[in-house]
Order: C-alpha cells, then sequence, then structure tokens
C-alpha cells in the first residue's frame, strides 16, 4: 500500500475502470449491492483503531493499533472504556495491535488477538471475564513481521477453528513458500494446532500466493472471502478455497493462469481501494477501503461477485474495518489517526450504517 490517501475525486475518476473490471470478472452477479448510508456515530476519540469484535450484548471490543490497548464500546454509544492493554506489543509501521476475534456464544471467556511484537507477529488467547483482559497465552508465533505488509485479520471459524490473514513481510516470495506463514491464510485450532481438514495436515497453511489480506469474512453459506492489497497494478477480493494459490509474487490481479487462482473482482489502480476490512450481510460484502477512502458494497451470487458501488457517507476519510453487529446493523470505523490520514475533530470514529431509504 503505498501513502498518501487519494481523495474522492480518484475514486469518481476510476468508476469505469472499476466497473469494466467487475463485469469481466462476474458478469453473471446481480447488477446491484444492498445500499448503506450512515445512521449516527457509536464512538469518536480513538486512536488508530484497527481490530473490531462484538460481545453477546451488542456491545464492541476494539483494539487500537499503536497503544496496544482494547477498548468497550457501547451498543448505542456512551462512554467507551479501556478494558486492558495487550502485553507484548511493539507498534512499528503497518504493525501493531490488529485483529482482535470473540469466540461466539453467550458467555465468551477468551478473546483471540493478533499482534506484532519484537520479534515476529503473533496470535494470543486472552482471559476475558466480562469486564476485563487477563492472563495472556501465545497460540501461534513465528509469522515474519516487517514494517509493511503484517496482514494481520483473524476470524472465528466453525468447529473452534481461527482463520489468520497473513502479509508477505515486504520479502514476496514468501508468499509462494508453503513452509513459510508469510503471504497465507491460516487455520488452526483455539489451541494452535493445524485445523483438522487443512490441506496438508501438519501444516496451518490454508491458501498461499497472497501480498498482505487485511480482510475475511464467510457468506451465508459458508464460503471464506477475503480482501488483499495489490502492489500497483490490482487490489483483490478473492475467494477463498483450501489448498489454492493466489498468484502473488507472479501475478497481480486477474491473468487467467490455470496454475493460479484469479480474483473474483479487482480495484484498478490501487489507489480506488486498498480494501482493508470486510463484512458480508444479506448477500452484500462490505469492503472498508483506506487510500480509496469509501466503503464499497460487492454483491453476491453464490461464487460469483459483482460490481462494487460505493456507499454514499460523504467524507469520512480512510476506513479501516467493518463488521455486523449482533443486530443487523454494520458499525465502520475510521483510520485517520493511523498516520496516513487527514484527522477531523473527533477521528477516529465509528459509525452505525442503516439500508439507504429511496
Amino acid at each position: 500500500m503505498l501513502p498518501p490517501a487519494v481523495r474522492k475525486s480518484a475514486v469518481r475518476r476510476a468508476a469505469v475502470t472499476l466497473t469494466a473490471l467487475a463485469c469481466l470478472v462476474a458478469p453473471l452477479a446481480p447488477a446491484r449491492a444492498a445500499e448503506v448510508t450512515r445512521a449516527e456515530t457509536i464512538a469518536t476519540g480513538l486512536t488508530s483503531p484497527w481490530g473490531l469484535a462484538f460481545l453477546p450484548d451488542g456491545s464492541a471490543l476494539v483494539s487500537e493499533r499503536d497503544t496496544g490497548l482494547i477498548k468497550r464500546v457501547p451498543a448505542r454509544g456512551g462512554r467507551v472504556t479501556t478494558v486492558g492493554r495487550v502485553s507484548g506489543v511493539q507498534p512499528s509501521g503497518e504493525g501493531g495491535l490488529l485483529g482482535i476475534a470473540v469466540p461466539p456464544g453467550p458467555d465468551p471467556r477468551a478473546l483471540f488477538a493478533y499482534y506484532t511484537g519484537a520479534r515476529d507477529n503473533r496470535v494470543v488467547r486472552i482471559v476475558w471475564d466480562g469486564r476485563r483482559l487477563g492472563r495472556q497465552t501465545p497460540v501461534l508465533t513465528g509469522i515474519p513481521k516487517n514494517t509493511y505488509h503484517d496482514g494481520g485479520r483473524i476470524l472465528i471459524g466453525p468447529n473452534d477453528t481461527l482463520l489468520i490473514g497473513t502479509g508477505d513481510a515486504g520479502v514476496p516470495e514468501l508468499s509462494a513458500d508453503p513452509g513459510s506463514l508469510a503471504g497465507k491464510i491460516l487455520r488452526i485450532t483455539f489451541d494452535g494446532r493445524p485445523a483438522p481438514g487443512n490441506p496438508d495436515p501438519s501444516s496451518p497453511v490454508y491458501s498461499l500466493g497472497h501480498r498482505n489480506v487485511q480482510g475475511l469474512a464467510f457468506d451465508a453459506a459458508g464460503r471464506l472471502w477475503a480482501t488483499e492489497f495489490g502492489e500497483r497494478t490490482a487490489d483483490e477480493l478473492n475467494l477463498i478455497r483450501p489448498g489454492l494459490n493466489y498468484g502473488w509474487p507472479r501475478h497481480e490481479g486477474r491473468e487467467s493462469d490455470p496454475a493460479y487462482a484469479d480474483p473474483k473482482v479487482t480495484w484498478s489502480p490501487t489507489s480506488t481501494a486498498s480494501p482493508s476490512g470486510m463484512a458480508i450481510a444479506g448477500g452484500t460484502a462490505y469492503v472498508a477501503s483506506l487510500r480509496g477512502e469509501a466503503l464499497w458494497q460487492v454483491p453476491l451470487s453464490g461464487t460469483r461477485a459483482g460490481q462494487p458501488v460505493a456507499a454514499p457517507l460523504g467524507a469520512l476519510g480512510r476506513l479501516r474495518t467493518v463488521g455486523v453487529a449482533p443486530d443487523g446493523s454494520l458499525w465502520l470505523v475510521t483510520s485517520n489517526t493511523d498516520g496516513r490520514g487527514s484527522p477531523a475533530s473527533g477521528d477516529d470514529r465509528i459509525l452505525r450504517l442503516a439500508p439507504r431509504t429511496q
């Protein structure tokens, strides 16, 4: 991902290219996505927020990349409180405290967090008593780190599994190396072992050939989708299949090479998007973008994806994360205090989105 942020005019100038690319990728998908607009501001004054995980009562935990803090945001706004600090976080560039995830259930007792430490990126399990963070235990260590391309998104999967998106740590060749944890989507059990059903039973690697995975989400049928930063040519939305190679560093974007999996949607040039967090609801993938400063709405139909449309949200700046709350609404997290944006008064913030009325 290349700084600086590109303003809304760049998004509009890229619309013709984006439409053409989407039609090439998935001409049979629905023509339009379900559109959303702003409803209310849930929280303000956050510092470099990154990960978002909902609790059963509708409140959410949010991680701050550069402070190492995890904060709790009430379901309908109000006082934001700090529930703890993740120990060992060493923020630098794109690294720091990144994705977080809470197992489903009425009374979760753990939180998973992905962070950059002194020597590596790692995933830890943290005791959660409903109010505060407790003891921290490593689950997966040794993920290569760098100033850039640290990945960081994590997602709870079926049967007590964890999906982890990593980056190539600035060494593209690692993405194609099945023996490296860099440039991969990893799938492990809650205690860190390779999950049953992985392509190689002895390895956590689920898919490879990724440059920098930033978003992970399941659709209603349990299919896994991922967003990925391109270098200069194309950002990607991929449908993930176990064991497939998604092309990096040999290919960027769509190449129709039978040895590699093509993306379902590309954004070109990369200034259009830099797609980060993603949520899927009601047959639409919602993709928060950083340089593009837009929430892209992508209609899904089975394994196909259609034309992305920017939600009518006005000027919010860089967008990092989007998630589906327990009540079905979408929460959108800005990223203007991350060193690459231009913070406005109240940044960074979380907004609740609602269906657009005609």
